[in-house]
């Protein structure tokens, strides 16, 4: 096994542009195809299960195979794995696009997502490697930070915009010439640096991890739908039961698919925590006020997707100019416990939601608590998550950052909506649409206040 030394500055700066485009691609088409599913529903014929499972396929995918594509990237080589990604990502979104029947669609977002669990681990794992430098590193990952948390808010903008001037199939179309640019980058910018070869990998805890977590992500889907009925009580048990092989063999195996000693820092445990509580909380919210803007309060999907665009600004602008500036002179701890506190703030806010709600009086603080909420914490979640951790398990713990994104967004969406079903008691009307939203959300903020004081408690002092 051979190294490379981190690259110059300037070509550290554009192998951050192909690294971010491929990141990019990964977290917009976790948003961008929604908007466009009820063209995309007329057009094919499809059910309401197709549908559903147009999404499921893409989320399952990606969450089941992340462990094993971070491990992969480790063996194999980050660049080549990053590249593979790419290229597979493209001719996926190239074959969902052109899909003539719901089947065809549903297998292309379902190979999306397995180049995506190549993608996310190798993105992350090189952004590792390649910013050594603390003032850099820190720098480098509030613009990477930005760029996965307004994916999603991006995604709805564009899927929009797509979708009413051109046709449902861009929103698949899209991802081409981002990968020709990303994989352009990636060639001539990011260094090849040679794999861990001698590392070998465990198939069956690889078995036990994507059957562990497809399996979990799939039940917590059907919560929304179904409530905890006892198929759904029977995947989260059999979930339950394969996780836990899992954690055990990764304890007596030499070369465990997910190393505990990654997960076993304090530091490192808080991060994974936060970015988990954070997505639980953030992406529950914002499916409730795409259906508050659309469903009650008329807005059109487009103008709907341009509602989040404050978000996005304030995301970008903290994740970029504030979080990566102060992390080196005050540490993650007052980043992450603030960054979480104005996330439960901005979750608060929402509990004041009206079926007549002002967009400016309401609508619009939440959202800039949130964003400059997600800006503070989440740049610091990546630079702490992988920091410390030895070349050799850089992509498993980029993976278990994005696994962890992955199950409390799924575990959020679920439980939340759970919650507001319950509160809303049934009722179709917008005054009971919105008192479940607003139950849900309080539940949020709580939980999402919790992980704050918890990084204020746990998370060491004046850790750089």
């Amino acid at each position: 096994m051979t190294t490379t030394a981190p690259p110059r500055a300037r070509a550290r700066w554009l192998a951050l542009g192909a690294l971010g485009l491929a990141q990019l691609m990964v977290v917009l088409d976790t948003t961008v195809v929604n908007i466009a599913l009820p063209s995309a529903q007329h057009a094919l014929g499809m059910s309401d299960t197709g549908r559903q499972w147009t999404i499921s396929a893409y989320t399952l995918a990606f969450g089941g195979l992340l462990l094993l594509g971070g491990r992969l990237a480790d063996r194999v080589g980050r660049r080549t794995t990053l590249l593979i990604g790419v290229v597979g990502f493209a001719l996926a979104s190239a074959a969902g696009g052109a899909a003539p029947t719901s089947a065809w669609l549903i297998g292309a977002r379902a190979a999306q997502g397995v180049f995506a669990a190549l993608l996310a681990p190798s993105t992350m794992a090189l952004l590792t490697l390649t910013f050594t430098d603390p003032r850099e590193r820190a720098k480098a990952f509030g613009i990477f930070s930005a760029i996965m948390l307004s994916g999603s808010a991006l995604g709805l903008t564009v899927g929009g915009a797509l979708t009413e001037f051109l046709d449902w199939r861009w929103s698949l179309y899209v991802n081409i010439p981002i990968a020709v640019l990303a994989g352009l980058g990636a060639w001539f910018a990011v260094p090849a640096v040679a794999g861990h070869r001698d590392t070998r990998l465990d198939w069956t805890s690889a078995v036990l991890s994507c059957g562990g977590i497809v399996l979990l992500v799939h039940a917590l889907s059907e919560v929304a739908t179904q409530g905890f009925s006892l198929p759904v009580l029977v995947f989260l048990a059999v979930s339950a039961a394969l996780l836990a092989l899992f954690v055990r063999r990764q304890a007596r195996r030499p070369h465990p698919l997910l190393p505990l000693s990654v997960v076993r820092n304090r530091a490192r445990a808080v991060a994974y925590l936060t970015v988990a509580v954070a997505s639980f909380g953030a992406f529950g919210m914002f499916l409730f006020l795409t259906y508050q803007l659309q469903a009650v309060m008329g807005y059109g999907a487009l103008a709907a997707a341009l509602a989040f665009l404050p978000t996005l600004a304030a995301n970008m602008l903290t994740s970029t100019q504030v979080s990566g500036r102060l992390l080196p002179h005050v540490g993650p701890r007052p980043l992450l416990a603030g960054g979480l506190a104005l996330l439960a703030g901005g979750l608060l806010l929402a509990t004041r939601l009206t079926p007549d709600a002002s967009y400016a009086a309401v609508i619009l603080p939440m959202q800039l608590l949130l964003g400059v909420g997600a800006g503070l914490c989440m740049p610091v979640v990546l630079n702490v998550a992988t920091r410390d951790v030895g070349a050799r398990d850089a992509g498993a713990a980029s993976a278990f950052v994005t696994t962890s994104q992955q199950v409390g967004a799924s575990l959020g969406t679920a439980t939340l909506n759970t919650i507001a079903t319950a509160a809303s008691a049934g009722l179709a009307t917008p005054a009971a649409i919105v008192h479940g939203y607003t139950t849900a959300a309080a539940w949020a903020a709580g939980l999402v206040g919790l992980a704050s004081l918890t990084a204020l408690l746990v998370l060491p002092r004046g850790t750089r």
